[in-house]
């Protein structure tokens, strides 16, 4: 079944058909992750309750926690005010991140800011 033409007529895509996705943790607001979604990836979220994403190196499509177990639950997805990101939110089981982190931006704070204002 094809998205909805009301919905896809929204959404404004990348040049390879793609729109980013956030990944957030419904619950706690935590960003767990960044996706990708063609209109199939999209429709396939809505319509199983279960993320999935176009894989942009392996050029397919993937369901999270398929291999891993780590399954996103899909909660709600958001179209923003441009129309060129999605928020989607869910409860996430387990692990976001492919490293085993429980989300991708763990890793590496950038900051101090310098000249920043503390407050």
């Amino acid at each position: 079944m094809p998205l909805d033409p009301a919905l896809a007529d929204r959404l404004k895509r990348s040049a390879e058909g793609l729109v980013p996705a956030v990944v957030q943790q419904h619950d706690s607001g935590e960003v767990l992750m960044l996706g990708w979604m063609d209109d199939e990836a999209l429709q396939r979220t809505l319509t199983t309750g279960r993320a999935t994403y176009w894989s942009r190196s392996r050029r397919e499509y993937w369901v999270k926690g398929d291999t891993s177990g780590h399954v996103q639950w899909v909660k709600e997805v958001r179209l923003d005010c441009d129309g060129d990101t999605l928020l989607v939110k869910v409860d996430q089981v387990g692990a976001a991140c492919h490293t085993g982190d429980r989300t991708c931006f763990d890793a590496d704070l950038l900051g101090p800011l310098e000249g920043a204002e503390r407050g």
